[in-house]
């Protein structure tokens, strides 16, 4: 079938016109964000010819094509009228896509999430206050302590301001308006009016004596309702006077609506939730502590832990926190004991570097995803052990009424968090949550084991004769045998550890990935270059000797339109070992929240009898990466 029918045939599969919101496309996928991914069969679409899978993924729906990709999106352009960019529709179509529960979960956690590094820091600046005043290393009648103190809360103080800008831009309103909202809902005049607690009219209307700082709802029902102020006023002011009137009004309607109407019907909905913790924390602790720690994997899974924070955050207001910051500790060392297990027993080197690497992360910072995505769900009977631990734990906790008294993600260096000199054995209960957590988990991973396949020699058949490619005779230089060296330095891992199934599931053929250490990128061998993609992130190169290698810098990168990529060649160019191709800003790229990951893919496996990787675990351009036989 032609590339011509194939891209018709996936055009109506998805719906065409009429549910695409926009379409562009990567190095090897069409990347639609549709309006309803769920009328699309996707068995359907992955029977297409040319179609080597589908990914659904940041909220699109992702047709993997291959090296064609170009060829079949130029076909699907000519088939309807509808944007070839993101920038005109943006983050519309994932707001209204799911149910309600789903579109509010979004939207929370689309707001909060740029805002968990500032709060993270400023949480455990507040445990190591807590730490150092506890062990009377230091006053809190002191100066440091005040200071300090500001560094702790201001993350935490000024919510609203961070809020209004992540919601403003969430629903498209202007960023410095809605800063200027909030910062009129936290300034100190009105502070002081709430303050001196005597009744406040603003032009006779009655103003709710309620304070905002620190608050979440309030400032996220402000931005809301600002969208449709907005363009209400967008709407009725004439052109010739906008750049004047729409600001003012702007600023003074949502002024007098956060203050009389909106700020206090936050400020109740955020008491709600204060009330709703503390009615579970008093009636059922132990049952919602259990419950919440068994399922925080899942939770984490699906990203709706973040999605809780306003609960929390409210919560603290009145009271310290004592389900989800607590549930959250029994979880984070169960990830990390599952790990160490499986690190500790594994033959295969690969899981051990990666088990090892989430072990710490999970231990010590209490992030937990490359632990669920890296080896418990992967296996999935850790993850059956780290569920029952944190259940069994959390029934303990909910007992005792284990309490959080600074907001830090639980692990063993926040244990801090849970000291009170007014409450010292809230301390010792959280040390032995910790460490049991740890030790059950621990057992119960060895206890029920997991599939994990040690390595095996690679074997192939060409021309009717089996041919056996061990490390062994490959380095002894077998004939016919293609070196690819690595082009950046870095640790060496297999394919199909990477969290992409494009790369993982060998769609587009055998290879390896390699976690970057370097921002300067070399060709792997001397050869032409192919492709070089307009968004800088991927490279193709063909080898004197036939090789075709895709060199793909990070995960889902496209998305970065060529933003911290820098390119030093060009389609066509002859290339030499160890030229330079490319550079990459790695911190800025991960700042971003894209994943470095670096794959090398040899797109003309089937060409080849087979492909080797070695067996080394940290290489530079240098050091051969894989053996094409």
């Amino acid at each position: 079938m032609s590339t011509k029918d194939s891209a018709k045939q996936i055009y109506a599969a998805v719906g065409g016109e009429s549910n695409i919101n926009y379409l562009t496309h990567c190095v090897t996928r069409l990347r639609f964000r549709l309006k309803d991914e769920k009328i699309v069969d996707d068995a359907k679409v992955k029977q297409i010819p040319g179609v080597m899978g589908i990914n659904h993924q940041n909220g699109q729906y992702q047709v993997i094509i291959g090296n064609a990709v170009s060829d079949y999106y130029a076909e699907v352009i000519k088939l309807g009228k509808f944007p070839t960019d993101d920038s005109a529709t943006d983050a519309a179509p994932v707001q209204k896509s799911g149910n309600l529960f789903d579109q509010f979960a979004n939207f929370i956690s689309a707001c909060m999430s740029p805002l968990i590094p500032a709060l993270i820091g400023g949480g455990m600046i507040k445990v190591v206050l807590i730490l150092l005043t506890t062990l009377g290393w230091m006053s809190t009648k002191g100066q440091n302590y005040t200071l300090l103190s500001a560094f702790g809360d201001a993350p935490f103080y000024f919510l609203p301001i961070v809020l209004a800008i992540t919601a403003s831009k969430y629903h498209k309103v202007n960023t410095i308006l809605g800063v200027t909202i909030a910062g009129i809902m936290i300034h100190p005049n009105f502070t002081a009016l709430v303050t001196a607690a005597k009744p406040v009219h603003l032009m006779g209307l009655p103003v709710t004596l309620a304070t905002y700082s620190s608050s979440v709802i309030p400032i996220l029902l402000v931005i809301w309702a600002m969208k449709y102020i907005e363009q209400f006023i967008d709407k009725i002011c004439p052109a010739n006077l906008k750049s004047i009137l729409k600001p003012t009004v702007e600023i003074f309607v949502m002024g007098v609506l956060a203050l009389v109407v909106i700020g206090p019907i936050g400020t109740y909905c955020g008491d709600g939730l204060s009330w709703l913790v503390l009615f579970i924390q008093k009636y059922a602790s132990w049952v919602a502590v259990a419950l919440m720690a068994a399922f925080m994997p899942l939770i984490v899974m699906t990203g709706m832990h973040w999605a809780f924070a306003p609960i929390f955050l409210a919560a603290s207001v009145a009271t310290p926190d004592s389900l989800i910051l607590p549930a959250m500790l029994a979880a984070n060392v169960a990830q990390g004991a599952a790990c160490l297990a499986v690190a500790l027993k594994t033959k295969n080197k690969t899981t051990r570097q990666v088990a090892s690497a989430a072990s710490i992360s999970a231990f010590l910072a209490g992030v937990t995803e490359p632990a669920l995505y890296g080896v418990t769900l992967k296996y999935r009977k850790p993850l059956y052990a780290v569920m029952i631990s944190s259940g069994l734990c959390g029934l303990f906790m909910g007992i005792v009424h284990l309490k959080a008294f600074a907001f830090a993600v639980p692990a063993f260096l926040a244990l801090p968090q849970f000291a009170n000199n007014a409450i010292p054995s809230n301390i010792i209960n959280a040390i032995i949550v910790a460490v049991a957590s740890t030790v059950l988990t621990f057992i119960l991973t060895l206890v029920f084991g997991w599939d994990d396949d040690a390595p095996e020699v690679a074997t192939a058949t060409a021309d009717d004769a089996k041919v056996t490619a061990t490390m062994e005779n490959v380095d002894a230089g077998a004939k016919n045998t293609k070196k690819v060296f690595a082009p950046v330095k870095g640790e060496l891992i297999n394919i199909e550890s990477v969290n992409d199934p494009t790369f993982s599931e060998k769609m587009m053929g055998d290879g390896a990935a390699i976690l970057p250490e370097d921002t300067h990128f070399y060709a792997p061998f001397s050869g032409t270059v192919e492709t070089v993609f307009p968004t800088k992130h991927a490279i193709g190169l063909k080898s004197d000797d036939g090789v075709e290698l895709l060199i793909h810098v990070g995960l889902d990168t496209v998305e970065l339109k060529g933003e911290h990529y820098t390119t030093h060649v060009n389609q066509g160019d002859k290339v030499k070992q160890g030229d330079l191709l490319l550079e990459a800003d790695l911190d800025a790229i991960k700042q971003a929240g894209y994943d470095t990951t670096t794959v090398l893919v040899v797109t003309n496996t089937k060409d080849f009898v087979d492909v080797v990787q070695n067996e080394a675990t940290t290489v530079d351009n240098n050091t051969v990466a894989l053996y094409v036989l």
